[in-house]
């Protein structure tokens, strides 16, 4: 039921050995010390395609080792040529976005046809994201320092949900000319691995949850030919 193997491993099942990846806010690449090894092997695309780009508007993202090359946005153009990108990786990238309108536009630009985008990204209608947004921003890096060991605070960015429903994301995506496939998964209650409890809780609301209530959205898409 882990959540990152079942989505990684369809996004390297689209990656062939020519193919140029685009991780969107690749970050410092944390999960290259995640003590498992199958979950770590998955989320590094590096050395499974051509070669991977990273960028983000962050510059200390500079530093992730899983990339072959960063570049850092400093405006609402990606430093990315048009039509040059053969898959395109937003992992938990979508709930920052203030301007979806703009940033799927980037997407449609760099994604050559019959390139593809993939996407996680909590459900706005999840209990994670209704319980985030109860909790201000300021204060989020450190609730989730406390609820997910190993995440540094530096590494928490503001959250929005502008387009964070399973319809939202299928509409943008038809606007845009993809096909897509949009659909939400419940995988395990990382956040609640505080308590005992609270984890026990989750794995009940993980078997039972209606769709439209999971907690996390997957999106696969395909840019029009």
């Amino acid at each position: 039921m882990d959540g990152t193997i079942n989505f990684f491993t369809r996004v390297t099942a689209l990656l062939e050995p020519g193919s140029v990846a685009l991780d969107v806010g690749c970050g410092r690449g944390g999960y290259v010390d995640d003590p498992v090894k199958v979950r770590r092997d998955l989320r590094i695309l590096r050395g499974k395609c051509r070669s991977v780009i990273g960028v983000d508007v962050d510059p200390a993202a500079s530093v992730n080792p899983a990339i072959d090359e960063f570049r850092h946005i400093e405006g609402p153009a990606w430093p990315v040529a048009g039509d040059s990108i053969d898959l395109c990786l937003c992992d938990h990238v979508i709930e920052h976005i203030n301007d979806p309108e703009e940033f799927f536009a980037q997407c449609r630009r760099v994604i050559r046809p019959n390139g593809f985008l993939c996407i996680r990204t909590p459900n706005a209608f999840g209990y994670v994201a209704i319980a985030a947004r109860l909790v201000p921003n300021r204060f989020q890096g450190k609730v989730l320092q406390s609820a997910q060991r190993g995440r540094q605070e530096e590494d928490v960015f503001p959250t929005v949900y502008k387009c964070n429903s399973r319809r939202r994301l299928q509409n943008i995506l038809s606007r845009n000319h993809f096909d897509s496939a949009v659909f939400t998964y419940e995988a395990e209650p990382a956040y609640l691995s505080f308590s005992k409890l609270a984890y026990r809780l989750g794995v009940a609301y993980q078997r039972y949850a209606i769709p439209c209530a999971k907690n996390v959205i997957f999106a696969f898409a395909k840019k029009q030919s």
